[in-house]
């Protein structure tokens, strides 16, 4: 913990700049969650929100989103966040760490005043995940509806889209492209580029080094970026060593892509192993770029 908070004190000075410039783009990354399955009170489950205007398009969902949108309402004063305008989410992929939120999102909503259903967008596979959760929630739906509680008859549950790779939304404010990513024996995980009207993210989801994300984002304005500690992958057995590398991306690793990137910042999340030190993993980002990198902390706006 010393470690981390020393460097806490020693980048929160070079991140001021980030913090105004985000808070005067029309366009505003929010870290909602940059945990793993550890089990980590500080880090939520993986989750980013992009906030254009006064809408909010969520990344994955992992444990705590929900609340973690309204803590950012609130302490970071992004009202697109609050929980009944939480209307659209993306999906890169359909591991645990990154659904099991996915009720949460589909139904608090509602209870707290949401009008129309969750629309959730992923790789396939998600139109059944969706449905089944419909069904799961299908009695408190009843009762909510018909024991006396006041609410309304149309914003519960979800409705499941199942995407192929390309361009997989598109309204008055983003245009949302996905692309396929590596991510072990996964049959298909995405990363999404959001264009918008003044900049390009790039959200990688669970990849390892990957050429698409560097073509995705091709000099995006931000680049969120999952990463593994490559000093803490020499210390696991072969079999470890092989499963993180087939997975995930090492920092040194990463730096490359970022390179090949062109970004302009790189935001790391989903950070491993769960004890990393912050200055040691950005350090081997920046071995390989050079660039502007930082570690991600839930609640981050870029």
């Amino acid at each position: 913990m010393r470690t981390v908070r020393r460097a806490a004190l020693i980048v929160a000075p070079l991140l001021a700049p980030l913090v105004a410039a985000a808070q005067a783009a029309r366009t505003r990354v929010v870290l909602l969650g940059t945990g793993t399955p550890n089990a980590d009170p500080d880090r939520s489950g993986p989750a980013v929100a992009v906030v254009v205007d006064g809408s909010a398009y969520i990344v994955d969902a992992g444990p705590g989103v929900v609340r973690r949108a309204a803590a950012a309402a609130r302490v970071d004063s992004i009202p697109a966040l609050a929980a009944a305008r939480l209307r659209i989410a993306f999906l890169t992929h359909l591991h645990s760490d990154h659904t099991l939120g996915l009720p949460d999102l589909m139904f608090s909503p509602w209870v707290l005043g949401r009008t129309m259903p969750l629309d959730v967008y992923g790789p396939p596979g998600t139109r059944a995940m969706v449905d089944h959760l419909n069904a799961a929630y299908a009695e408190d739906v009843e009762i909510r509806l018909h024991g006396g509680e006041p609410s309304n008859p149309t914003g519960h549950g979800g409705v499941g889209h199942d995407m192929a790779a390309g361009v997989v939304y598109h309204d008055s404010l983003v245009t949302v492209t996905a692309f396929e990513v590596a991510h072990g024996r996964w049959p298909h995980a995405f990363g999404y580029r959001f264009d918008t009207p003044d900049r390009r993210v790039v959200i990688s989801g669970d990849t390892r080094a990957s050429d698409a994300v560097a073509r995705a984002c091709d000099g995006c304005d931000v680049l969120v970026h999952e990463v593994i500690a490559e000093a803490h992958l020499a210390k696991r057995d072969s079999a470890w060593q092989a499963y993180h590398r087939a997975y995930h991306t090492p920092g040194p690793a990463l730096g490359e892509v970022a390179t090949r990137a062109r970004a302009k910042l790189v935001v790391l999340y989903h950070q491993l192993p769960p004890d990393f030190d912050e200055g040691e993993l950005v350090g081997e980002v920046r071995r390989r770029f050079a660039g502007r990198v930082v570690s991600g902390r839930d609640l981050g706006v870029y």
